[in-house]
């Protein structure tokens, strides 16, 4: 059920997030994530990398099957397949791909929207001002008739919301995975932070929201499990808890577990709990000038890990953060945010932005996205004196978790004296072997990832 007040105070701790989270399974959780991982193979819904092409899903994506059915690999596998199916028969990624801009960015208005800040955690903030939401609006965009339509099963005003939550996993999630600086930044962020503002919303509009906010809570629950980690709800009105008892049926019980209701006392100390407060919008006592219907306003770390590529361009910069994008493999191990979607019939594939390597493999360290897969088995090698220790080194600071070290063929003892060097072994087959720079042992800044493909 939903909670009448903020969570506890510890729920703010990134720790209370990574249970369930790569990089913090236990040996329980792992053993059952790779026999989900085998079940799914087995059954035709999932192929692990065999060294000449990747897997057909990275390892983010699969985990949260698990913890939405509690790490149990049967469950876990009904939904994911229910998924798959669902995908191929909406045509999900032609979707994404060829969706009217406009169309997409109708949809924006009536949904929850990036603010372009992240909370403490590294987590996405979201903001979804339900009054802008009237019934002359919702009318229109039920009645509109999209563009973006390919003959799947699905109504044409889902198939715009499909589009806002791939947006949010292909390219959302990716972006703040890489921004140096968060906790933990071996988990890679998966979910997204949601202030949900009811002010001046009266009973009568609250039932007729009713369809439009279970479509987009089932659609979750279904097919994209596990990507919301709270919902804060604020401007209650006064009748809110006299009804709620109602409305919260519009929901599935996971979905109201992860609310929290907050009375205009407890707005600021809850979200300044989560969120810092030059991140949170002015009209709720924080410092970010950002009102649902805008373009996300990015957050100077966020931008330190991407060139635009039409940075004095404020009308590009609006097409880049409001219009579908996703990410695709650049030269020299970049990644290019390459702008997607359609107008006027006529297919939009541009670069709009770049991010370099090093950032790109923090966002797509194990788990990756789909077409960038990692090493199974590494290690580097600095000295004679280093101890076979997988990715630690003199120097070193890790950011990517724990695995099995293999040994390098090329010298007796597996280490190399005279220069430090990283080896990439797949299923002890040296795949990749390159000089390391000295300049980049500094302990802040983790060694050189290059991708690979294998048995991940």
């Amino acid at each position: 059920m939903a909670h009448p007040g903020p969570p506890a105070p510890s729920a703010s701790l990134e720790q209370a997030r990574l249970a369930g989270h790569l990089g913090h399974l236990t040996a329980h959780e792992e053993s059952q994530f790779q026999a989900f991982k085998v079940l799914a193979e087995e059954q035709g819904y999932y192929k692990s990398a065999d060294g000449k092409t990747p897997a057909t899903h990275d390892d983010g994506t699969l985990v949260r099957y698990l913890r939405a059915r509690r790490f149990v690999p049967e469950d876990a596998f009904v939904q994911f397949k229910d998924t798959e199916i669902w995908r191929r028969e909406n045509k999900l990624d032609e979707l994404y791909d060829n969706i009217d801009i406009k169309d997409y960015q109708e949809a924006r208005t009536v949904y929850p929207q990036w603010t372009g800040r992240r909370d403490k955690r590294g987590i996405p903030v979201y903001l979804y001002e339900v009054s802008k939401l009237n019934s002359k609006k919702m009318v229109a965009y039920a009645s509109a008739t999209s563009k973006s339509s390919l003959n799947g099963p699905a109504p044409s005003k889902m198939l715009r919301l499909f589009a806002l939550y791939e947006n949010l996993t292909r390219f959302v999630m990716p972006l703040c995975s890489a921004v140096p600086g968060r906790p933990n930044p071996e988990t890679p962020v998966d979910q997204s932070n949601n202030i949900v503002d009811i002010s001046k919303v009266g009973l009568k509009q609250f039932w007729n929201l009713r369809a439009h906010m279970q479509d987009a809570s089932t659609l979750a629950t279904a097919h994209y499990p596990e990507t919301l980690d709270r919902i804060f709800i604020i401007g209650a009105p006064s009748f809110f808890p006299t009804v709620w008892g109602w409305i919260k049926k519009w929901f599935d019980p996971i979905t109201t577990s992860k609310i929290f209701i907050l009375s205009a006392g407890e707005v600021i100390p809850t979200l300044t709990a989560f969120i810092d407060i030059a991140n949170i919008p002015k009209k709720y006592g924080g410092g970010l000038d950002f009102e649902s219907g805008m373009p996300p306003v990015l957050d100077p770390a966020v931008l330190e890990v991407l060139n635009l590529a039409s940075p004095e361009s404020s009308d590009a910069r609006t097409m880049f953060l409001t219009a579908p994008v996703r990410w695709i493999d650049g030269p020299e191990g970049d990644l290019v945010a390459l702008g997607v979607g359609s107008s006027d019939g006529v297919q939009r594939r541009e670069t709009v932005a770049t991010m370099h390597a090093q950032a790109a493999q923090k966002a797509f360290q194990p788990p990756g996205t789909p077409g960038l897969q990692y090493r199974s088995e590494f290690f580097m090698t600095q000295d004679s004196a280093a101890p076979n220790q997988g990715l630690q080194g003199p120097g070193v600071q890790n950011q990517i978790p724990q695995v099995p070290a293999s040994k390098n063929p090329e010298t007796e003892n597996g280490y190399v004296e005279d220069f430090a060097k990283l080896t990439t072994s797949v299923n002890g087959e040296v795949k990749n072997t390159q000089p390391v720079p000295m300049t980049a042992r500094d302990e802040n800044v983790p060694p050189p990832i290059g991708r690979v493909t294998g048995d991940l």
